[in-house]
C-alpha cells in the first residue's frame, strides 16, 4: 500500500512533480532522521529547479505473533508519519519555494527506493555505518543495496559537506571505463551547477618495473585520463578540471582526496549475486571511508547479447 501524504496541491507542483524523473527522491528514516542527508537534497533540489520527494516506508513485521505484530506495525506506522512531517517541515523552513511532496510507503526501503529510482534525477540517503553483515543482508539496510541496483545516481551522505573547502571542489575518480565515463559527465555538471572546480583523479598501482617503464606507464595514464575528461568537460567550459594520476590504492588515494572534496563521484561496474559484490571493491569501499557524500553513477546497460557472442 502507498499512500501520499504531501501538503502541496499547487499547479506548480503538479508540473514539477509529473516530471519525476527529473525529480529529486529523499529516503527518510524514521528511525534517525539524517538531517544533513535531507538538507544535501534539498540544497540539490533548489539547485537543479526540480522537486523533491520525501519518502519514508513501514517495514515489514516479522516473527511476532499477529496480535503483536498489529500492535508493533501501527506504532511503525505513527514514528514513520511523524518523521516524514518533521522532514517536510525542515525543508519547508529552508526552501520555502521549493515544490515538496511526501510519500508513506509500506515495504523494505531499499526496495521501495529502488523501485522508483528510473524515474528521478537522482537518490539520497543517508548512513549509519553498520557492520558488514547487516549491511548487505539486513532488511532495514538502504544505502549499499541501493547504491548497487539503482537506476539513477545515490548519493549517500553521512556527515554535512565540509564548509572549509576553498576553491570549492568536487572529486571524481576515473579508469578509462564505460561507467567512469557516466560518472565525469555527472560530475561536470554537478560542479557547473555549484561553481566548483573538479578534480580528476586516476588511481594506479604503485609501479613495479623498471623506472622507464614506470614513466611510460604514467604518461600512458595521464593520456588516458585527458581522454575520459576531454569530451565530457567540453560542454562547460566554464568549470576548472585538474588532472591527477597517483599511485596506491584506490580506496586509500579517493579517500584522502573526500577530505578536501564537497563530494565524491565514481562509477559503478561492479558484477555479482549480492549488493557487494555489485559494487565493486572500490565503491564499496569509499561508501565506508570517504569523508563527504559520494555519488554513485551507473554506468550504461550491459548488452548481454553481445557480451554472449563474444
Amino acid at each position: 500500500m502507498s499512500r501520499a501524504t504531501g501538503r502541496d496541491t499547487s499547479p506548480v507542483m503538479d508540473r514539477v512533480m509529473s516530471r519525476d524523473v527529473n525529480g529529486v527522491l529523499a529516503g527518510v528514516d524514521p528511525r534517525e532522521l539524517s538531517v544533513a542527508a535531507l538538507l544535501w537534497a534539498a540544497d540539490e533540489a533548489a539547485r537543479r529547479e526540480l522537486g523533491l520527494r520525501l519518502v519514508t516506508t513501514v517495514p515489514p513485521v516479522h516473527d511476532r505473533l499477529p496480535y503483536d505484530a498489529f500492535h508493533h506495525r501501527s506504532a511503525l506506522r505513527t514514528r514513520a508519519e511523524s518523521a516524514l512531517a518533521n522532514a517536510e517541515d525542515l525543508v519547508r523552513e529552508l526552501h520555502p519555494g521549493l515544490p515538496c511532496a511526501t510519500e508513506l510507503v509500506d515495504g523494505a526501503p531499499a526496495a521501495v527506493l529502488r523501485e522508483r529510482a528510473p524515474r528521478a534525477a537522482l537518490v539520497v540517503v543517508g548512513s549509519r555505518r553498520p557492520n558488514r553483515i547487516a549491511e548487505v543482508f539486513g532488511e532495514g539496510s538502504v544505502a549499499l543495496p541501493l547504491t548497487a541496483c539503482a537506476a539513477c545516481p545515490v548519493v549517500v551522505v553521512r556527515a554535512p559537506e565540509p564548509t572549509a573547502v576553498h576553491p570549492p571542489t568536487l572529486v571524481v575518480g576515473v579508469d578509462g571505463s564505460a561507467s567512469c565515463r557516466a560518472a565525469v559527465a555527472f560530475a561536470v555538471e554537478e560542479a557547473s551547477l555549484r561553481g566548483a572546480r573538479l578534480r580528476a583523479v586516476w588511481v594506479r598501482p604503485r609501479p613495479v618495473l623498471a623506472r622507464e617503464d614506470a614513466d611510460e606507464g604514467l604518461a600512458g595514464r595521464r593520456r588516458l585520463l585527458a581522454e575520459s575528461v576531454a569530451g565530457r568537460a567540453g560542454r562547460h567550459p566554464e568549470v576548472e578540471v585538474v588532472e591527477e594520476v597517483v599511485g596506491g590504492h584506490p580506496v586509500e588515494q579517493l579517500a584522502l582526496a573526500s577530505r578536501s572534496a564537497l563530494a565524491l563521484v565514481v562509477g559503478r561496474r561492479g558484477r555479482g549475486g549480492y549488493p557487494g559484490m555489485r559494487l565493486g571493491s572500490t565503491v564499496h569501499g569509499l561508501l565506508h571511508h570517504a569523508e563527504c557524500p559520494v555519488v554513485t553513477v551507473p554506468g550504461p546497460p550491459v548488452d548481454r547479447s553481445r557480451t554472449a557472442r563474444g
